[in-house]
């Protein structure tokens, strides 16, 4: 029988031979299979450069179909597809020139979170009791809908108790 080669850009075995082999990776089917998969990956700038410099489709445009797919010479991008690439291109952008202007808020809860919590393990360590206000949890938490709809959900999934976890200093251990 011998041994097979597999093609995972083709979805294909055949015999592994030299013959075989440089027949199949000197095909149009393997590489059209191959620059698809590679286009998967491209970001999405240089989509959008390369849709400009086409001319649109007119097969495409008047059928909302064309034979060649992805592999035509002309452009299948409407004018509303390429502003909304635009859009994603100056998000990215965006993302880049300063990473923190989404995530300043998450930052700012957190070190919220972790001062309550040095105040609530003052207090419990000096024996003092903690006032309400000092005491307030983030009751703006937001759980999803789905989440408290699901039977027997996992205790990791459950939602905090609205006055907190009770911490416990434990001196001894063992």
């Amino acid at each position: 029988m011998g041994k097979r080669y597999y093609c995972d850009y083709c979805d294909r075995s055949f015999q592994d031979n030299l013959h075989n082999r440089k027949k199949h990776l000197n095909g149009v089917q393997h590489h059209r299979a191959k620059k698809a998969w590679f286009d998967n990956f491209r970001d999405a700038a240089t989509v959008l450069n390369e849709e400009r410099t086409k001319e649109p489709c007119r097969k495409f445009l008047q059928t909302g179909q064309c034979v060649f797919g992805t592999s035509c010479r002309f452009s299948h991008m409407s004018e509303r597809h390429m502003k909304m690439l635009e859009q994603k291109i100056d998000d990215e952008k965006r993302q880049k020139e300063d990473p923190d202007q989404d995530g300043s808020s998450a930052k700012r809860s957190v070190d919220e979170w972790l001062s309550r919590r040095e105040k609530k393990l003052a207090a419990l360590t000096s024996g003092r009791v903690l006032k309400m206000e000092e005491e307030e949890c983030s009751e703006n938490i937001e759980i999803p809908p789905y989440l408290l709809s699901i039977p027997d959900l996992p205790p990791s999934l459950h939602p905090p108790p609205t006055g907190g976890w009770r911490v416990t200093v434990h001196n001894e251990w063992g």
